[in-house]
């Protein structure tokens, strides 16, 4: 069972700028906050912004990305104009994704550390 998923960043006041916004967009707010990480969930954290163990460079995976599935193709928009507006970059505009499914709405954006993250629903609403 997945309990949460975190990432790396290299400046978590930056992270927490760009973060907060794109999280409430998604209905999630931060959890906790120290000197080395910020979390963000509903109740308990499920997804977290580290700064590295290792005190190198945080640098984004070829090929990783975290995907939030929502209820509604609103939260995606919102989720991307979000993300948009804090400085992220655009890595695919909210739309339909029929390679995937016929009804798979998302949006796919690169955090200030190039961490890919994505909006996703299969509902038509």
């Amino acid at each position: 069972m997945l309990h949460h998923v975190s990432l790396g960043a290299t400046d978590l006041k930056r992270a927490r700028a760009f973060y907060d916004p794109v999280m409430e967009a998604l209905g999630l707010r931060l959890t906790f906050e120290s000197d080395e990480a910020i979390g963000y969930g509903a109740g308990i954290t499920v997804f977290s912004l580290n700064l590295p163990a290792n005190g190198g460079q945080a640098s984004a995976g070829n090929g990783v990305h975290i995907a939030f599935e929502v209820e509604q193709r609103a939260v995606v928009d919102a989720f991307y104009r979000a993300a948009m507006a804090q400085g992220g970059s655009d890595d695919g505009a909210p739309g339909l994704r029929p390679e995937y499914d016929a009804n798979y709405y998302a949006a796919f954006v690169r955090d200030p550390d190039g961490n890919k993250i994505e909006a996703l629903t299969f509902l038509a609403a």
